[in-house]
């Protein structure tokens, strides 16, 4: 039931740069333009007709660099398929040739139109000044633009492996917990353990064999509410859970293994401290464009465990959400004499499920 987001999987395995993201384009029209500013001062004073000469170069330069734009975005997904080394050497003779049949259709329509477009020099020094320049600058634009694709797609691909290994982290955890649940159930009551099993199954099965760095909420809310039988199983009626989650979009994408940590550590250092237990409130809410899901718990005064476990919990989620979600998703504590509440707040999205 866990769901990678196949964009970036698809992304961070991409040789040439997305031509249709506009980022992209915006980088692209800032060269062309900053190309043009450049070419007409190598080619004029600064005085006189210098801005009538800009506007007809960076006319020409922009068209060219938009072209261009359009015929790689195009075809990007055909090029890489050619290979990576095959992908680049394709595109530089493509965008070279794509620039020298422009500057031979404007030497034209300059034929034609004389007194609308002026272009100074002759045929050939025309053709060959523009493929000379063209030459240059789709070399050095594009191995810019590798350079900037392939530092993006280290940052994907370590942000990946971050979140495996944290998530590695938490999964051993949560297993030996549960494990110790059922040892001690196996003991005063056969067949709750055995149900306990049945339930631990179907997590595994569910969530724990899945390798996507996010999941479905439904999926994890699942995950929850089996840890709650299970944990519900050992503590009886010390246990009350009240979910009030109708509200929450049951598609939207949420790093896996988020909730279930928050509620092992509302029931551990919260309701099992309290003799006569205590309810765990799981809110959801749907917010314009954000979720905010809060887990609050009862606090035993005077009680307190040591808190390297839920500290633990809390970090791992922060920096999965950081990764996930950069600063649009937040982590937030409310420690009060009373309760202890976790905060999630993080954008709504659900593509990929």
């Amino acid at each position: 039931m866990s769901a990678a987001p196949d964009s970036e999987n698809r992304e961070s395995q991409a040789y040439l740069p997305d031509f249709c993201d506009a980022g992209t384009v915006f980088v692209v029209v800032l060269i062309a333009q900053l190309v043009a500013i450049l070419l007409t001062i190598a080619a004029h004073d600064t005085s006189g007709m210098f801005l009538i000469e800009l506007s007809k170069t960076s006319l020409f330069v922009l068209w060219l660099a938009l072209l261009s734009i359009g015929v790689m975005c195009l075809f990007r997904k055909k090029l890489e398929s050619a290979g990576k080394t095959r992908a680049f050497v394709i595109s530089f003779v493509v965008l070279l040739i794509l620039c020298v049949a422009l500057a031979e259709i404007a030497y034209q329509l300059t034929r034609i139109f004389g007194e609308s477009v002026i272009i100074e020099d002759s045929h050939t020094r025309f053709i060959l000044r523009t493929f000379a320049i063209s030459a240059i600058v789709i070399a050095l634009a594009m191995r810019y633009l590798y350079v900037s694709s392939e530092w993006r797609r280290s940052i994907v691909l370590e942000a990946q492996a971050r979140i495996s290994a944290l998530q590695a982290l938490i999964r051993p955890h949560f297993l030996f917990n549960s494990m110790n649940t059922i040892a001690s159930l196996t003991r005063t009551d056969p067949q709750q353990a055995e149900e306990a099993v049945e339930d631990l199954s179907d997590l595994l099965r569910a969530n724990l064999g899945g390798s996507g760095d996010r999941t479905s909420l439904k999926a994890e809310l699942e995950v929850a509410a089996i840890y709650q039988r299970i944990e519900k199983l050992r503590l009886g009626d010390r246990l009350t859970v009240r979910w009030n989650v109708a509200g929450l979009p049951m598609r939207a994408l949420i790093p896996s293994l988020t909730i279930q940590p928050l509620l092992e550590n509302a029931i551990y250092h919260g309701i099992e401290l309290l003799p006569d237990g205590g309810e765990v409130t799981v809110t959801g809410k749907r917010d314009d464009d954000y979720l905010d899901i809060t887990i609050s718990n009862p606090v035993a005064t005077g009680e307190k465990r040591a808190t390297g476990g839920n500290q633990m919990a809390l970090s791992n989620i922060r920096q999965r959400f950081e990764l996930a979600y950069g600063n649009r998703g937040t982590v937030d504590v409310d420690d009060t004499p009373s309760t202890y509440a976790v905060r999630l707040r993080f954008p709504y999205d659900e593509n990929s499920v």
